[in-house]
């Protein structure tokens, strides 16, 4: 069921994404349109304090017109290994260093027409070192504990889809090694 790529143009690049429009080839030898949103990937963590507590994010996100609450996550740099972008993203969202640093997977947010990968991860919040937010980043760090955190998606609170995800893999994690 694998499609043949046939040929590729670029109406839009940007600075977070390309639009690719591609002509493929399906197994029956029909060629089709596939609409492609190429994007580097990102990083998302539940960085856990001394108290049981994670730390959250309030930003707003322009696509959606409001103020989401998300676990800190980033994008990924040209060629960045996302263990290295998780710290790095961490670091500058929150201040504190992540420590004990466990990957929780991997999840594909749009794939029917997104190339986006985001890698997830757990830590445990390490030494207060400084925010380093980027000029256009305005946000605000809240603190919940995983049930919290549940209650929050089960309510609609958080939609976030990365959020979401990370939680309940981290809730199933916890019940597993409990």
């Amino acid at each position: 069921m694998k499609e043949k790529q046939i040929s590729k143009k670029y109406p839009y690049k940007g600075k977070v994404v390309n639009i690719r429009v591609d002509e493929a080839e399906v197994e029956n030898g029909d060629i089709v349109f596939r609409e492609v949103v190429e994007h580097p990937g990102g990083v998302c963590i539940a960085l856990e304090d001394e108290e049981g507590k994670f730390t959250l994010v309030l930003q707003w996100r322009y696509a959606q017109e409001e103020e989401l609450l998300e676990f800190p996550a980033g994008k990924l740099e040209p060629n960045e290994n996302p263990r290295d972008a998780i710290l790095r993203e961490t670091v500058e969202e929150t201040g504190y260093e992540p420590i004990a640093l466990e990957e929780m997977g991997m999840f594909v947010p749009t794939g029917a027409y997104g190339q986006e990968r985001v890698y997830l991860y757990y830590a445990k919040q390490g030494a207060y070192i400084g925010q380093h937010l980027d000029e256009d980043e305005h946000i605000q760090l809240k603190k919940y504990t995983l049930d919290e955190i549940i209650d929050l998606i089960m309510s609609g609170e958080i939609i976030d889809g990365k959020t979401c995800t990370l939680a309940f893999k981290l809730k199933e994690r916890k019940q597993r090694n409990a």
